[in-house]
């Protein structure tokens, strides 16, 4: 410790710490982008020399980094596939509308998803999830959104790919191994799951202080319920358009064999007919003039009893289970929107026969409303008109191809990229060959994700370009051009010197555990401020020699920033705050008062689990 304090402010120490002010009044006032910043600060330290020209660009290329890139593409690989929609699916089967175990279960299973994909990307996953469980139970979106922003922050913390300081953190411990002090034990990497039982215990307290107390504490006064997407309860309350999808197939005592579905459509009683399978093709929104054969397969959607009715009465056998068009009418496939007609449209004064909208465009025309009035028996008949809001049910790719004449408007949000349900299992399983190569081979925890990237991309999961945009090339660069930052700071010995000054003027009595304490609060205010990478970089040198400095474990020290800096709840510096304060309309006080004591709960948490492990 006396050396520590003993050593001189150098010029070069002057000059970090001048780059971190400067960088630290940069992001607090924003009248620059983050990213600039980062970029600004790696220019000044390569002119300034402080750090080498040939190490200037290696964070570029350092684990961290492409960790980060590769999180991102298999979390996109697996958005893909629908895997998110499935488990939204049963999330809302298994809860059975009863709010408190909705928002608990969805919580839960997704702080368990960012344990393996980057924080934005699952609460990206989550937002039409919550928009959901919003409609369905009637509460304001802002019930929802904080406690699954929270959950996931938390579920970052499983695993040491779950979050950017936790992905940092191995590499800036070994960057360390170059400057510590004769004696000092070589700092080694952490395994993959190294912080899964901190990680469980601040997914446990997140999910017990929603449930008690923190949900409670939104206001939801002034909340719109903004909502990402349009959901089945919407369309039933609107428009009457309700019940589920059955399979019809034609047996050969059906009245309907060899008529034109167009004719179908005429019968008494008949449901909403939105998909035919005949021979090996299957086609959603299938033209009017398509025949119906002995062994076709009718997608069907209405209430039970009129569909049972339905089949009864034209000798169909009825499945409740989607057996041939499971991936057609996956919700990340296919659904429902409104579109709006626009004054040029080439449509009015045309029926959506004469436009040919199913054998066209591949869209079905369900229902139309027009000056508060629902047309739908005759909404195939009617001519329309501008302003009429069209009811669809489609594939979202026709969607976006039809959209694209102009000739109407979509106003629903859908997913706009193709949608490969077909590639679950193709999916599930390169990412379980991934995990395990990642936690039981030895091979680097990078190598083992950019394995994963690349099955998905020759499965098909994923095609290139896929690849490329799935990639938030903010984060990246944030990330690459701050990590020689922490390098300068400890290299420079300004770490060391701050440290060793800040022992100096502690009392003798002070325990290890306050200290730690200190270290976790002091990462967090940084965190509002610099973001949590920034943090990272600023303190993980600076603990590792307050470690050392007190004869604590610099391990331990370093994973209670890298853990800390993700204890943000409060300010838009967090990307998963930012992304829910919007839609949910929260107020900086409402999220004080929500943040601020769990913010306090998770220091506790940090300190006393990593103390039990270390």
């Amino acid at each position: 410790m006396d050396a520590a304090a003993a050593l001189p402010l150098t010029t070069d120490m002057q000059l970090v710490l001048g780059l971190v002010v400067l960088t630290m009044v940069l992001f607090l006032f924003e009248r620059i982008r983050a990213d600039l910043v980062a970029l600004v600060v790696l220019v000044l330290l390569g002119l300034s020399g402080l750090v080498p020209g040939e190490e200037l660009f290696s964070g570029f290329s350092g684990n961290a980094v492409i960790s980060v890139i590769a999180t991102m593409i298999l979390g996109a690989g697996l958005d893909r596939t629908g895997a998110l929609n499935r488990l939204a699916a049963w999330l809302l089967r298994r809860s059975k509308g009863m709010e408190e175990r909705l928002l608990l279960y969805a919580s839960a299973v997704a702080g368990v998803n960012s344990s393996f994909m980057q924080n934005p990307a699952v609460m990206a996953l989550y937002m039409p999830v919550a928009s959901r469980m919003a409609s369905r139970t009637g509460l304001p979106l802002s019930r929802f959104l904080l406690p699954l922003a929270a959950a996931i922050t938390m579920g970052g913390g499983l695993t040491m790919v779950g979050n950017s300081p936790l992905i940092l953190l191995n590499d800036l411990m070994v960057a360390a191994n170059a400057n510590l002090p004769s004696g000092a034990a070589t700092l080694r990497p952490l395994s993959m799951f190294a912080p899964l039982p901190i990680g469980l215990a601040l997914l446990g307290a997140s999910l017990a202080y929603f449930h008690f107390s923190g949900s409670r504490r939104l206001e939801g006064e002034h909340d719109q319920g903004v909502t990402p997407a349009r959901t089945q309860s919407y369309f039933s309350k609107a428009y009457g358009i309700e019940g589920e999808v059955f399979e019809l197939t034609v047996t050969a005592d059906s009245p309907m064999v060899g008529m034109s579905l167009g004719e179908a459509e005429q019968l008494h009683g008949v449901p909403l007919l939105l998909a035919l399978k005949t021979g090996n093709e299957s086609r959603l929104a299938p033209p009017a003039e398509s025949r119906i054969w002995v062994g076709s397969v009718i997608g069907a959607m209405g209430p039970r009893q009129q569909v049972a009715d339905f089949a009864q009465n034209n000798f169909l056998r009825l499945s409740t289970r989607l057996r041939q068009f499971g991936d057609l009418f996956n919700p990340s496939r296919a659904g429902i929107s409104e579109a709006v007609v626009p004054p040029n449209s080439r449509f009015i004064g045309k029926t959506s026969r004469d436009v040919e909208l199913r054998k066209q465009h591949g869209v079905s025309l369900l229902a139309i409303n027009r000056d508060k009035d629902v047309i739908r028996k005759e909404a195939r008949n009617t001519p329309l008109r501008a302003g009429d809001m069209l009811v669809l049910h489609s594939i979202w790719q026709d969607l976006a191809g039809a959209g694209a004449g102009r000739d109407f408007v979509v106003v629903t949000d859908y997913p706009k990229a193709e949608q490969r349900p077909h590639k679950f299992k193709i999916a599930m399983g390169i990412f379980a060959l991934t995990m395990t190569l990642a936690l039981f081979s030895g091979v680097p925890t990078s190598i083992a994700l950019m394995t994963g990237v690349a099955g998905m991309l020759l499965a098909g999961v994923l095609k290139m370009d896929e690849a490329y945009a799935a990639i938030n090339w903010k984060t990246v660069f944030l990330m690459a051009c701050l990590i020689p930052l922490g390098w300068a700071m400890d290299s420079s010995g300004a770490a060391a010197w701050i440290a060793g000054h800040t022992i100096e003027r502690l009392p003798d009595w002070v325990p290890m555990w306050l200290l730690q304490t200190l270290t976790g609060l002091l990462t967090t205010a940084f965190s509002l401020v610099i973001s949590h990478v920034g943090a990272t970089i600023v303190m993980v040198p600076l603990a590792i020699n307050l470690a050392l400095a007190t004869d604590g474990s610099p391990a331990a020290f370093a994973l209670i920033v890298a853990l800390s800096a993700s204890n943000n709840l409060i300010t838009h510096s967090n990307p998963v705050i930012s992304m829910i304060a919007g839609p949910a309309n929260y107020t900086s006080r409402e999220l004080w008062r929500v943040g601020g004591p769990f913010a306090l709960l998770y220091t506790m948490i940090v300190v006393v689990m990593v103390n039990l492990l270390f």
